[in-house]
């Protein structure tokens, strides 16, 4: 069960930039349009503390913490969905994503040029939002067609569906991503089942110079702006910044981050939001010599939890030992826990609550 984040945005950006500083993973980084073609991949541990907590408690013999994974697609520009600049290519890699990370442009530099010009947020997020849109109106163009011959023979849910055709192109043409609609459960399971671009979860990451990372700058308001219209959120990175941190050891980045009164990296906000905007949640293990941090979304069941692990565990489950994080560190410990009666058996339908340590009982 993995979760992908896309990196989109337009060209020269600093999509590559911030995605080498999240998976140091040596993407090409250069100053000229569709410098990535085919989409880097890579695979970022979540920061965790709670877990760096539990591990001082414990010290088990291997930490392990869960994994993000982030795709860095190649920039977009207009006409995208009309095949400009590889546009299809580029468009079919964020179907294939769970949320979108698109990286805004808000920083002036001579250096480096603009694919537009001059450098305008608003302009440059409007162009990508539309190109998606377009897109989307194009799938949801081909499947009416396909639909529409259904009816024409007699299927009776053919009709049904062309009606949530239709209220989605109503909604697109008014300018409204598919992801700010509220449907039915018919309509959502027809949006689920087209996978369109415009259903994704959108964070907003404006990519500011040094100077304002830690103010406000018109550049960043209008992103703002944008972002609650939408309903999404927004965090402000220095990409260039992140990049020369990934140089430096631990301890020398926490120094670095105090020196400019900061509390976390920008690519750690990063991640927090990748995974509240996934409605994402953590659980632990501590399984023989190994802690380990797993990641679920919210709302799921201990089975499910535990087939994250092994399916065989999901199939024989029987119950599941939880000690949530807050009354290990109070008492310093498992076995206190467990003395204290802090430690509660729960059955098939207990939802994994974000912070449980659990132990799975399971027949094999």
């Amino acid at each position: 069960m993995g979760f992908r984040c896309g990196i989109i945005g337009l060209p020269n950006v600093g999509k590559s930039t911030i995605f080498n500083a999240l998976t140091a993973a040596g993407a090409e980084v250069a100053n000229y349009p569709f410098c990535t073609i085919d989409p880097n991949i890579g695979m970022v541990a979540v920061p965790d503390r709670r877990l760096d907590q539990i591990a001082a408690i414990i010290h088990p013999q291997k930490k392990t913490y869960t994994t993000m994974e982030f795709l860095d697609i190649a920039g977009l520009v207009k006409g995208a969905s009309r095949g400009e600049g590889l546009g299809n290519k580029f468009l079919g890699h964020i179907r294939e994503v769970d949320a979108v990370v698109h990286i805004v442009r808000c920083f002036d530099n001579p250096d480096v040029v603009h694919v537009d010009g001059l450098v305008d947020p608003v302009r440059d997020i409007e162009i990508i939002n539309t190109e998606l849109m377009l897109a989307d109106m194009e799938t949801l163009e081909r499947r009416l067609s396909v639909l529409d011959k259904k009816f024409k023979v007699g299927d009776k849910c053919a009709a049904h569906d062309m009606e949530s055709i239709h209220t989605l192109q109503d909604a697109l043409g008014r300018g409204i991503p598919c992801r700010n609609l509220s449907l039915n459960e018919g309509k959502s399971t027809v949006l689920k089942d087209l996978h369109l671009l415009t259903a994704k979860k959108v964070l907003y990451v404006a990519n500011v110079s040094e100077a304002v990372l830690k103010g406000e700058h018109f550049y960043i308001q209008a992103v703002k702006d944008i972002a609650d219209k939408e309903g999404s959120a927004v965090i402000t990175i220095c990409g260039d910044l992140e990049a020369e941190m990934t140089e430096l050891a631990l301890e020398e980045r926490t120094a670095f981050l105090a020196d400019l009164g900061l509390h976390e990296s920008g690519l750690e906000k990063l991640i927090s939001e990748g995974y509240k905007l996934l409605g994402l949640i953590t659980f632990y293990t501590t399984v023989g010599p190994e802690l380990r941090a797993w990641t679920i979304p919210r709302g799921t069941r201990a089975p499910m939890a535990a087939g994250k692990i092994h399916t065989d565990m999901e199939r024989g489950f029987i119950r599941a030992e939880i000690l949530h994080y807050a009354d290990f560190l109070a008492v310093d410990g498992i076995i206190q826990a467990r003395e204290r009666g802090l430690i509660r058996s729960e059955g098939k339908d207990y939802q994994l609550r974000d912070g449980d340590i659990v132990l799975f009982r399971f027949n094999v």
